[in-house]
C-alpha cells in the first residue's frame, strides 16, 4: 500500500477545507478482521474538526469489533484512542483551531446538554451513534465508491485523517507525546475512573480487579492513589501480573478461587470492599465469583463489555440482599473528559501515573492484526499505532 496522497487542504478559490483521501483500516464484518484501503474524507462541517492523527491506541473495543461482540454498523473504520493535530475546522467551531494538539475522547462533552450540566460528561447526548460512526444529521464522513463508512465513537483514528466532532475534542499541551496522549482518550480514564469515581475506593479499603490489561492496569493505579489498603489482580496471563504488581497492585493470582481464598483470610473474613471487573469480556461465572468476594456493604463495578450471546449478570436476589452488596456500572469510569483527560496528563506530567509502562510496543498501521493477534495473546498491556503520516 503506498502512503497517503492528499487533496489539497482548501478547495480552490473558496478557502473551505476539500476532500481529500486517507488510509484507514476498517472492519467490513465480523471475524475477517481488519483491511487496509484508502476512503474519501469529506470536509468538517459545523461544529466539526478534521485532524491528522499522530497516534491511536489499541484498545480492547474496537476487537469487539472483529470479533462480532459489537452491535456495530458495517463497513467501520476502527480506532477510538487517537491524538493529533488539527489540520481544518469546519464553522462555529470554537474549542480549537487549525495546528492545535489534541488528545480525541472516545465520549464527546458537549458542556450544555443535561448530563454535562450537571457533572456527567460521560454521558453527553452528542455520543448517541458510537456503534454506527453516523454523525447526528444522519450522515457519514468517510466514504469509498458511494458507500459511506463509520468512524467507531464517531471517530475512526485508525484511519491517518478523520472527521470528528468539535466536542470530541481535547486540547494537548505541548510536551506531552501523542502516543501517551492517545490511550488518555479512553483506556486510561475507564480504568482509573472506574477505581477512583464509580466504585469510589476509599483509603485503607481491599479492593479486587479482574484484568489486568489497557483498562485494569489503570483501575489497580486508581485504586492505589486512591488509598487502598490491599490492591487484589487476578489475571491468567503471568506478564499481566507482574505488570500490575509494578504500577501498584499488591497482590495477584491466577484465578478467581485462588484470590478468595487470600481475600478471606487477608480480610479476616470481612471480604473485599470492591470488585472491579475490567477483563477482555465478562462473563457470568466471572460476575459470580466477583459477588461470592465482595463483603458487607460491597460494591461490584463492572466497565467491560461481555460476549454479545451471553447475558452476564445472573445473581440471585438474596446474596445481594443479604450483604446488601450492589453491581453497578461504569462508562469511561464516571469520568468528565474535559476535566478528567488534563488532570490525568497532569498526574502523568508530575510522576504520579504511570503510562509510559502501559505502552508495551507500537505497531505501523498496515500492523493493526498483528497488533490484535498479540493483544489476544497475551504479550500487551496496550499497543499503540504511529502514523506514518
Amino acid at each position: 500500500m503506498t502512503s497517503t496522497t492528499t487533496s489539497p487542504t482548501t478547495t480552490p478559490g473558496t478557502g473551505e477545507p476539500a476532500r481529500l483521501t486517507t488510509r484507514a483500516a476498517v472492519a467490513r464484518g465480523p471475524h475477517i478482521g481488519w483491511e487496509l484501503t484508502e476512503l474519501e474524507l469529506d470536509p468538517p462541517q459545523e461544529h466539526e474538526v478534521r485532524i491528522k492523527f499522530a497516534a491511536s491506541g489499541l484498545c480492547h473495543s474496537d476487537h469487539h469489533i472483529t470479533a462480532g461482540d459489537a452491535p456495530v454498523r458495517f463497513p467501520m473504520v476502527g480506532g477510538h484512542e487517537g491524538a493529533g493535530v488539527v489540520e481544518s475546522v469546519g464553522p462555529h467551531v470554537r474549542r480549537v483551531r487549525p495546528g492545535d494538539r489534541v488528545v480525541c475522547s472516545y465520549i464527546p462533552a458537549c458542556g450544555s446538554c443535561r448530563p454535562c450540566s450537571t457533572g456527567h460528561q460521560n454521558m453527553c447526548v452528542k455520543g448517541l451513534n458510537a456503534g454506527s460512526g453516523m454523525f447526528l444529521d444522519g450522515t457519514f464522513r468517510f466514504h469509498r465508491d458511494g458507500e459511506d463508512y463509520g468512524g467507531f465513537c464517531s471517530l475512526g483514528t485508525f484511519s491517518e485523517y478523520a472527521v470528528v466532532s468539535e466536542w470530541a475534542v481535547v486540547p494537548l499541551p505541548g510536551h506531552i507525546p501523542f502516543e501517551i496522549a492517545s490511550i488518555v482518550g479512553c483506556g486510561v480514564p475507564t480504568g482509573w475512573g472506574s477505581a477512583v469515581n464509580a466504585a469510589e475506593v476509599r483509603a485503607g479499603q481491599s479492593v479486587v480487579i479482574f484484568g489486568a490489561g489497557g483498562v485494569g492496569s489503570n483501575a489497580v493505579q486508581g485504586a492505589r492513589y486512591a488509598g487502598a489498603r490491599d490492591v487484589i489482580v487476578i489475571d491468567p496471563v503471568e506478564f499481566k501480573r507482574e505488570n500490575a504488581l509494578t504500577l501498584g497492585a499488591t497482590h495477584a493470582f491466577a484465578d478467581a478461587e485462588e484470590a478468595r481464598e487470600f481475600v478471606v483470610a487477608h480480610t479476616w473474613g470481612q471480604l473485599a470492599d470492591h470488585v472491579i471487573m475490567t477483563p477482555d469480556a465478562v462473563t457470568e461465572e466471572m460476575v459470580g465469583a466477583a459477588v461470592a468476594m465482595t463483603g458487607k456493604g460491597g460494591k461490584v463495578t463492572i466497565t467491560a463489555v461481555g460476549h454479545i450471546d451471553e447475558k452476564a449478570v445472573h445473581v440471585h436476589a438474596g446474596m445481594l440482599i443479604g450483604y446488601q452488596r450492589q453491581i453497578r456500572g461504569a462508562l469511561f469510569g464516571d469520568c468528565n473528559p474535559l476535566y478528567d483527560i488534563p488532570r490525568l496528563l497532569r498526574l502523568y506530567d508530575e510522576g504520579d501515573l504511570k503510562l509510559d509502562e502501559l505502552i508495551t510496543r507500537t505497531y505501523r498501521l498496515d500492523q493493526v492484526n498483528d497488533a490484535y493477534q498479540d493483544l489476544v495473546d497475551g504479550k500487551n498491556i496496550r499497543g499503540v499505532i504511529l502514523h506514518e503520516n
